[in-house]
């Protein structure tokens, strides 16, 4: 147990730690985290202060990204919208709240999320209510219960739940 608690003082401390560079150096750094996948913004200001600058260096490097296209908000939110909902199964509802918290804009959030199809949007709740009426199947409670207990895991994945409703009275 103390070997244990101790990796965890070492692993909190090594998190902890700030790594001092120049503005030159953390540049080059935050282009290639910027080249490894779509950021945005706060991430990459956060990442920034993390390297011990100031916060007109950081503003400046910042801005050379967007001019430089290393980060693009619009493309970000595009990115993140697709891969939410293709690899997740998550809602518009979840991945808009997720954006939100992200600080990006409602523009770039309306536009990333026109990169979920609504038919494909409306096949994989389809899908995902399958799967749960089998999940939920011969569990030994009433009919209105599992309807509820698969409405209640479709909104938590960030579905609409008139739409759930809809579907799910479609299928019944």
């Amino acid at each position: 147990m103390t070997a244990c608690f101790g990796a965890s003082i070492l692993l909190t401390f090594a998190l902890v730690q700030t790594e001092k560079l120049t503005p030159s150096a953390a540049r080059k750094k935050i282009e290639k985290f910027c080249a490894y996948q779509e950021r945005h913004q706060e991430e990459v200001r956060s990442k920034l202060y993390s390297y011990g600058l100031i916060s007109d260096d950081v503003e400046e490097i910042i801005s050379e990204l967007i001019q430089y296209r290393f980060l693009n908000e619009e493309r970000f939110a595009k990115a993140y919208c697709g891969g939410k909902f293709r690899q997740k199964k998550w809602g518009r509802l979840k991945i808009m709240r997720e954006l939100k918290m992200r600080k990006i804009s409602e523009r770039n959030i309306k536009i990333g999320l026109q990169e979920i199809d609504p038919y494909e949007y409306e096949k994989t709740l389809i899908s995902l209510i399958e799967k749960l009426k089998i999940k939920y199947k011969g569990i030994g409670v009433k009919d209105w219960q599992k309807k509820q207990k698969i409405i209640s895991a479709l909104m938590s994945k960030g579905y609409e739940s008139d739409m759930i409703v809809d579907v799910l009275n479609e299928n019944t």
